[in-house]
């Protein structure tokens, strides 16, 4: 696990033209981050994060849907790797001015470390679909017990001097408008179910709760310890940055918060006490809660203890493993309520103790666009989180019927009915 040598080239001088391309989208960029209403969202963030809201709070991810609202080949400059800052910077700025939901921007250019976290000793052949995230693998562990020994922990690799070169690079171009900050994520889950299903394949997961039980524990235990050793590195290497600003959080949401960096002194190392954990099992939701609780969560929450604050859940119904969740999860916040979910039971197992992340139908705007559905399901989900800390996310947007206006019509909508259930609170608390 030693930081590799560099072997990239040296990067040219930006063009012209594309120079002027991404300083005129820094410039827009960086107006937009000292406004008075970016301020203004960042403090309701601060709020809803501290479980104070003070309304429920509205964000919209095209994900997919970006291939029919702005792609790569939509974009103008030139050089490869600019293009992808141009289609950053260009995304962030169709996210404020167009869907106009409650994300923010921050008066900052993040970059990457370029990191390298290798297999777990055996390849996984994928074949994808389309640009829109499909695919089909075949498990390469084909027996569990027979075959574990073809596992090996990852090995991880960082090129600093890349980088570094990457850093002066947006330095030079736009660092006087944007200014550049080595602000990187390295996974999105502590779930460990997805790869142990990528590994085994899903049917053979179910089946080895039954048939193979300590095989897929000492499965589940290396994956966990596999996942701790990462964790270990990259604060053994101060790849960490602080995870209190616009971070994406959770499965939705947004990091502002005051409580992660506290106690934290200015130039020490940044750890994982200092950032937002996460955890889900997606791919398990057709196991009863019981093997949840032997299979799965026992081997999540000694990484989730690591973190300063958490979040749970994301596609998965969670009425029926929350009691487990509520009661284990360390400095739990923000909790899932997924489409199909039960959100009265839910509401009733959350309370104010962790927001209530709502994740709206996508199919009322991927297959068709109604907006009576629309208003109906928000709604209920008002209704019934009453004075909860809520926010609504519209979120697994895979496609638009090439009408992208249908996420921002979405975003209005949201909009329109939280102004009218927060009218309806104030009036009713006015009696």
């Amino acid at each position: 696990m030693n930081t590799k040598d560099s072997t990239t080239k040296e990067t040219s001088t930006a063009s012209r033209h594309d120079r002027e391309i991404l300083r005129l989208l820094a410039g827009r960029l960086r107006e937009i981050a000292d406004s008075p209403e970016n301020a203004a969202r960042k403090q309701l963030w601060h709020k809803h994060n501290a479980l104070q809201s003070e309304r429920p709070m509205i964000l919209a991810f095209p994900e997919g849907g970006w291939g029919e609202t702005l792609t790569l080949a939509d974009c103008k400059c030139e050089d490869e790797e600019l293009r992808r800052w141009e289609h950053s910077m260009r995304m962030k700025l169709h996210t404020i001015e167009v869907i106009r939901d409650d994300q923010t921007v921050e008066p900052w250019f993040d970059v990457n470390w370029r990191v390298q976290t290798g297999n777990h000793g055996v390849e996984i052949p994928y074949l994808h679909g389309d640009n829109r995230g499909s695919y089909v693998w075949t498990p390469p562990i084909k027996d569990l017990e027979r075959d574990f020994d073809k596992l090996q922990f990852r090995q991880f690799s960082v090129d600093r001097d890349a980088t570094m070169r990457d850093m002066n690079r947006a330095k030079e171009i736009f660092g006087d408008l944007l200014p550049p900050r080595i602000h990187g994520a390295f996974f999105w889950t502590c779930g460990l179910t997805q790869t142990a299903c990528f590994l085994i394949g899903i049917e053979q997961f179910m089946y080895a709760t039954y048939d193979q039980p300590q095989a897929l524990h000492r499965l589940m235990a290396f994956l966990r310890d596999d996942h701790a050793r990462f964790l270990d590195w990259l604060e053994a290497e101060n790849l960490l940055s602080s995870g209190d600003d616009n971070d994406y959080t959770g499965s939705g949401g947004v990091a502002y918060t005051r409580e992660l960096m506290r106690n934290h002194k200015e130039g020490e190392p940044i750890h994982h006490s200092n950032r937002w954990g996460f955890a889900e099992s997606q791919e398990t939701v057709g196991i009863s809660s019981d093997m949840f609780a032997e299979f799965v969560l026992p081997y999540q929450l000694p990484l989730l203890e690591r973190f300063g604050l958490n979040c749970y859940g994301c596609c998965e119904q969670l009425e029926h493993r929350i009691r487990h969740i509520v009661k284990q999860v360390p400095r739990l916040r923000r909790v899932s309520v997924a489409p199909k979910a039960n959100q009265e039971a839910m509401a009733a197992a959350l309370g104010r103790n962790a927001i209530f992340s709502r994740k709206s139908d996508p199919t009322t705007i991927c297959t068709r666009f109604h907006e009576k559905e629309i208003r109906e399901e928000l709604r209920q989900t008002l209704d019934v989180a009453g004075d909860l800390n809520l926010e609504l996310i519209m979120k697994d947007t895979h496609t638009f019927q090439n009408e992208p206006h249908r996420i921002t019509q979405w975003v209005q909508i949201a909009r329109e009915e939280v102004d009218r259930h927060v009218a309806g609170r104030k009036k009713a608390r006015s009696r």
